[in-house]
């Protein structure tokens, strides 16, 4: 993949993942003037997830990475826009969501049931629910450390 292919196929990846974050932000009544800072926020996180995961680094790690750069982000510009963080920060993370994983665990699950016992159908549930498992683990947890980080309470000498 040569460098024009990525640069477009990280703009397109940016401008889908905007998309479900301002839907998102719709949903949780997030201040008219916070709109595009969600969408913004939220392209910018799935973008950067893509750009690791195209690196080389996997989707655990680079939700992580990617989550924390969304809490970050999302810590400043409360800051300069006087808004809670999570205005920000919680429709940004929601298109990083492992939709697929989960769906196909799912689906592994109700095979099983409806066929009967079968190995293969066995590692699938439990490989996909592992792993969006992690993934939401990941982004949980990325989401939360900046503000912890941040926010800290140190205590006086």
């Amino acid at each position: 993949m040569g460098i024009i292919d990525f640069l477009l196929a990280l703009v397109q990846d940016m401008l889908l993942a905007a998309v479900p974050s301002l839907g998102f932000a719709l949903v949780f009544n997030v201040p008219q003037r916070a709109l595009p800072y969600c969408a913004l926020l939220g392209a910018i996180g799935h973008g950067s997830r893509m750009a690791m995961m195209t690196a080389g680094v996997n989707i655990e790690w680079s939700s992580f990475v990617a989550a924390m750069l969304v809490g970050m982000t999302g810590i400043q510009w409360s800051r300069w826009y006087l808004a809670h963080p999570k205005v920000f920060t919680v429709a940004a993370v929601i298109p990083m969501f492992p939709g697929i994983s989960a769906y196909t665990a799912m689906i592994s699950a109700v095979k099983m049931s409806h066929f009967g016992y079968s190995e293969a159908l066995l590692i699938q549930l439990v490989t996909n629910f592992l792993k969006a498992s992690f993934i939401v683990g990941a982004l949980s947890i990325g989401l939360s450390l900046p503000g912890l980080w941040l926010y800290r309470k140190r205590p006086r000498v």
